[in-house]
């Protein structure tokens, strides 16, 4: 069965993380992604401390499964002309390069239009192509400072704190995957392409509605909860169990904490006007949390987890990535044969993060080493040529 996007070729210009997870979204539902690299390859290839991985670190693997590599200078009119070939042939064009550089090169928006009238253009910066900040550098931890992100984390008090991964990577190449697909949409109806502008800062925002809409509307911060989940009640929180790990109960909805109260044998808690209701739970947050505190030191963690999941109550235990890995099913990871790695047998990605049928996501092609596809994009191009 063919995948939704088989047909639709994208040109990615793009390196590191942000614009390269975009085109990772895209290949995993069937699009064709010619990543043109430059004569040193993209940055994220050599990252981290292991120098065993350079070329294909772990990093770079997780954005670039299935694509096609060509590394070209495009300084160099005949490279750059063949740039132009795949991008004329191409029905997205994506880059994530500081605003103005890639006018600069000479694949700026009016130029790649020429070449494709009905070229839909992602450009992927820090803070957009326009405004006071378009020329501030910007990485994933800037823009979670910049952003407000670091300030959402920890409790009241707490020194800044950032998120364990590059979330606004992820997020901002998520971004531009929507709005890639929104655009597709939009010409299969109306013939147009389209110019989509990608700011992290934005896409960043937009991402922590959740935290910035109430400051728009009541003109008030949210507080930093900590480890308390958005309801900001004491049911919805972490504790320690018997065996000295922990577990996040997400108790908000009355249903929910009358089968809480009803399975640990708490009922007397209903008849307590400090915990009858969510705002008197609110109100008396350190007594209802002392009071289960005292239930969860009873049970080991995985228990709670089993017995409260199975009785409709939310209840997780935390686990470390490594354990988290083991909860991924069959069809949650894609397991392929990348060589040249100082590791045995076939290594494992995540998918795309849904299943659908027909148009399964995924791929079993492995990500590509540099220039590893520069005779057969050549050939492509050649043939191409000989067919008008």
């Amino acid at each position: 069965m063919k995948q939704p996007l088989e047909g639709i070729r994208i040109a990615d210009f793009s390196h590191v993380m942000a614009g390269p997870f975009a085109s990772h979204i895209l290949r995993l539902m069937g699009a064709e992604v010619i990543k043109i690299e430059p004569k040193s390859g993209d940055q994220f290839r050599n990252y981290g401390g292991d120098r065993r991985f350079d070329g294909m670190s772990p990093a770079f693997i997780a954005a670039n499964v299935g694509k096609k590599s060509i590394a070209l200078d495009l300084k160099d009119p005949e490279e750059l002309e063949i740039a132009r070939k795949i991008v004329s042939k191409s029905d997205i064009f994506l880059e994530n390069f500081r605003p103005g550089v890639i006018e600069r090169l000479g694949l700026g928006y009016d130029a790649v239009k020429a070449l494709r009238g009905d070229v839909i253009y992602c450009s992927v910066s820090g803070y957009g192509q326009t405004g006071p900040q378009r020329d501030w550098p910007a990485i994933d931890n800037i823009v979670q400072a910049t952003s407000g992100m670091m300030m959402l984390s920890g409790a009241e008090g707490d020194p800044p704190v950032r998120v364990g991964f590059p979330i606004v990577d992820t997020l901002t190449g998520q971004t531009a995957a929507v709005a890639i697909l929104g655009a597709l949409m939009q010409r299969e109806r109306s013939g147009e392409g389209a110019y989509i502008d990608v700011s992290m800062l934005d896409a960043s925002l937009a991402f922590m509605t959740s935290a910035l809409t109430p400051y728009l509307v009541t003109g008030n911060n949210i507080k930093r909860l900590g480890n308390t989940g958005y309801s900001g009640l004491p049911t919805a929180d972490l504790f320690e169990t018997k065996d000295g790990r922990h577990v996040s109960l997400g108790v908000v909805q009355d249903n929910q904490f009358a089968a809480l109260v009803k399975h640990i044998g708490c009922e007397r808690w209903l008849e307590d006007a400090r915990f009858a209701t969510p705002d008197a739970r609110r109100a008396n947050f350190e007594a209802m949390r002392d009071e289960l505190r005292q239930v969860f030191v009873t049970r080991d963690a995985a228990d709670w987890e089993h017995e409260l999941s199975a009785a409709g109550i939310p209840c997780g235990m935390i686990r470390r990535v490594d354990e988290a890995a083991q909860l991924c099913s069959k069809d949650s990871l894609l397991h392929l044969a990348v060589q040249g790695l100082p590791v045995s047998g076939p290594v494992a990605v995540p998918n795309i993060g849904f299943k659908m049928e027909p148009g399964e996501p995924g791929t079993d092609h492995s990500p590509p080493h540099i220039d590893e596809n520069r005779a057969e994009i050549l050939a492509w191009l050649e043939a191409e040529g000989e067919d008008k």
